[in-house]
């Protein structure tokens, strides 16, 4: 069975992070799913699924690769924001999340692009830090 790998990032960003470290305490549940909303509050997170593999040969192991938006109302926040995310997804091992019903677990999440600071020319004082990761998944059957 095929994860929704947007599903699974959230909810596991939504439940790990209250107890492992800082990320949610900086953005609450700013925790958006694909884009950053019109005139959403700062500091959040954005993110989805841009891609990735799997193995034909373990139809149960999926790789997404996944880009995260990390915004703010100033450079400097929007990093300490990337560095909390990066800190939420550094040294998974075989975590467990469940979705309707099946276990998932999450093998690992390795940064394929560390943090780029960006400034977005369309809407002011709205920065961002933008990274990618693939994230390793398989399901228990």
């Amino acid at each position: 069975m095929i994860v929704d790998t947007n599903e699974l990032v959230h909810k596991y960003l939504m439940t790990s992070s209250t107890t492992n470290d800082p990320l949610i305490a900086l953005i609450s549940t700013r925790l958006y799913c694909p884009r950053l909303p019109e005139n959403a509050t700062l500091p959040a997170v954005s993110f989805f699924t841009r891609g990735g593999s799997h193995d034909p040969n373990v139809v149960t192991i999926v790789s997404p690769s996944v880009q995260f938006d990390c915004w703010a109302n100033d450079p400097i926040e929007a990093r300490s924001i990337y560095i909390a995310l990066n800190n939420a997804l550094q040294g998974i091992g075989n975590i467990s999340v469940t979705i309707d019903g099946t276990t998932y677990f999450i093998y690992k999440a390795r940064e394929e692009t560390q943090g780029q600071d960006l400034v977005d020319s369309d809407i002011p004082n709205y920065f961002r830090v933008l990274t990618f990761y693939q994230i390793t998944i398989r399901n228990e059957l």
